[in-house]
């Protein structure tokens, strides 16, 4: 667990490991008064942020389990706003704020703060927290605006120090505050920030007192160093050789056109190579994602199978070279829009990778999730008070089977730990009305073991309203690995008052696609619906035991009809029994179908 540097010190196994508990302590506590502190529902009940801590090179120490597609960028962030005003002028009290995406930033709405600690006249390291704000300007609420430059998605901030020795600067604050459909957040989020910076300053100024800067910088080095080890270790464990795998989002939003991710992996002894040649050039519409949102999904996708156990740290970074074209939809440079870089485009980095993974190492594949965040924005008129108010929701849908279980049902995709908005919380702030948030039935991808299960959203609206929605899978659903079937496509829907049925994104009931990256008015009484999809599926489903099949009939995830069409077991619908016989007859005519296909 020790190691030994130039220098000669070492620290002892006890030492390392308080250490090693410290530097997660320290986040775990910055998110705890973030939360409590934070005025705006994204993050003190949705839990749309995420705090860290660096060394004194900017290098990622510890973190809390908030959103990976945050956590992994946040350095980017944090190295842009030092670069800018130089590491010799920093001084206590000093906290700089960023959201610009060629800077080190992703997408607007994703506000970094980060703060220098010092201890005895020196830095010790930085505190970093990242909140997604609910709105900060632009064309559209939440800036989905769907337009094709940056401008349109609201305030683009370049580095600022928005504190001074603990005093913020408060005509920033006023252009922060005019730029924004959400004021009443603005203070009491920022004070939300600025205390969990200060508790960070006091736990690692805490740590220091007590173990000294020499012992706890130590403590620093040899925390990256042990998760460099167990990566590299666990890289040793996929065999040698290249992978590709190649996956699409739907639409930019402008053009009907897929957009195409295609990675290729290289695994060299203990190091890999992710390579994105072949992916799209840069679009027009706001799905672009800037580098640190790319390098980071990249990070956190390979996390899941790189000793997900070890410290999460910049040491796990160490062995990934990431090499992205210049000119790429991957690489988004001014004036390309991202607003969907996060929810959306590393959602689909993820997948692609997963499948490349799948070839390598079948026996731990995880077929893809449903590959979205379905981050949707609504602005919506009090009908009694005409106030106008902004609120989004996040509905999940399932991830992919393994070779052991069932996909995870309603669970946020891995870019991140957020919950979705509460109704009686939504209910009491908004003028809006839940109607459901259940289970999609046969929304999972069959497989031996299946994909788990998406969901269905409804909310009405008491008032007149815009709404859009950054979603995906909407085509085809989530595909399978290791013969497991894909998931049927996702839906987002406008009910009217009077009953008919607008499918706003996806495909309607006479068979056409509709382009789900554009906003749509509803009025007063109208029910907007999201019906997510699920993961994908997991080996041949006809090799699902019936029994197993049938507890999902009776579970009401999977209907008597899929069960016979995709899974080739027979159910009696009244008695819910297995009908043994036709299950053999049907499974029979099954395989005899897939070897024929096979040319067998």
């Amino acid at each position: 667990m020790s190691s030994t540097h130039e220098n000669g010190k070492r620290l002892d196994p006890v030492t390392f490991e308080v250490l090693r508990s410290s530097f997660e302590y320290v986040c775990g506590r910055m998110s705890t008064v973030l939360q409590k502190a934070s005025f705006s529902p994204i993050i003190y009940d949705m839990v749309d942020f995420s705090n860290a801590i660096y060394n004194e090179k900017l290098e990622l120490l510890g973190q809390t389990a908030n959103c990976p597609v945050h956590i992994a960028a946040m350095h980017f962030s944090a190295q842009a706003s030092v670069r800018h005003f130089g590491f010799e002028s920093l001084r206590p009290g000093d906290i700089f704020l960023l959201n610009d995406p060629y800077d080190g930033g992703t997408h607007l709405n994703d506000m970094t703060f980060t703060m220098p600690v010092f201890f005895d006249g020196d830095i010790l390291g930085f505190a970093v927290s990242r909140g997604h704000w609910t709105d900060v300007g632009g064309g559209a609420a939440g800036g989905q605006a769907f337009g094709t430059h940056i401008a349109g998605e609201g305030l683009r901030l370049p580095p600022l120090r928005l504190y001074e020795n603990y005093r913020i600067n408060d005509d920033l604050l006023r252009i922060i505050i005019a730029n924004t459909r959400t004021p009443q957040y603005i203070k009491g989020d920022l004070q939300a920030h600025l205390a969990a910076l200060r508790v960070a300053e006091a736990e690692l100024q805490r740590i220091a007192k007590r173990y000294g800067m020499d012992t706890v910088r130590e403590g620093m080095r040899e925390v990256l160093d042990y998760t460099e080890r167990l990566t590299r270790n666990a890289i040793r464990e996929i065999p040698n050789g290249t992978y590709h795998a190649v996956d699409y989002a739907d639409t930019d939003g402008i053009s009907d056109d897929p957009v195409r991710v295609e990675v290729t992996l290289t695994v060299e002894d203990d190091r890999i190579v992710v390579d994105f040649e072949g992916s799209d050039p840069p679009v027009a519409g706001g799905i672009n994602s800037p580098m640190a949102n790319t390098y980071s999904a990249v990070y956190y996708s390979l996390k899941f199978f790189l000793s997900p156990d070890a410290p999460a740290n910049a040491g796990s970074f160490r062995p990934v070279e990431i090499r992205l074209p210049d000119r790429s939809w991957l690489n988004a440079k001014w004036p390309a829009p991202t607003i969907g870089c996060t929810t959306l485009t590393s959602s689909k980095i993820t997948a692609a990778i997963w499948k490349a993974l799948s070839d390598a190492i079948p026996d731990r594949a995880v077929a893809p999730t449903f590959a979205e965040c379905n981050w949707f924005v609504c602005s919506v008129r009090d009908p009694q008070s005409n106030e106008n108010f902004v609120f989004s929701d996040l509905p999940a849908g399932g991830w992919g089977g393994t070779p052991r279980h069932d996909g995870m049902s309603v669970t946020q995709d891995p870019l991140g730990n957020c919950a979705n908005l509460s109704a009686e919380v939504a209910e009491l702030l908004f003028p809006i009305r839940y109607e459901a948030f259940d289970l999609r039935a046969d929304s999972a991808g069959a497989g031996r073991n299946r994909g788990g299960l998406g969901s269905r959203l409804a909310i009405t609206m008491l008032g007149s309203s815009e709404v859009s929605i950054e979603t995906s899978r909407t085509r085809t659903g989530t595909p399978g690995v290791a013969g497991g079937a894909g998931s049927m496509a996702q839906r987002v829907a406008r009910h009217t008052a009077d009953g008919k049925l607008d499918v706003i994104g996806g495909i309607s009931p006479d068979g056409q696609w509709h382009n789900p990256l554009r906003g749509k008015r509803l009025e007063p009484g109208d029910r907007f619906e999201v019906l997510t999809t699920g993961g994908g599926g997991w080996g041949d489903p006809m090799q699902r035991e019936p029994e197993r099949v049938l507890e999902d009939v009776l579970d009401g995830y999977v209907t008597v009809a899929q069960a016979r069409d995709s899974y080739g077991v027979a159910i009696d619908p009244q008695s819910r029994t297995i009908d043994r016989e036709a299950t053999a007859r049907l499974r029979a005519a099954g395989k005899a179908e897939a070897l024929a296909a096979a040319g067998r």
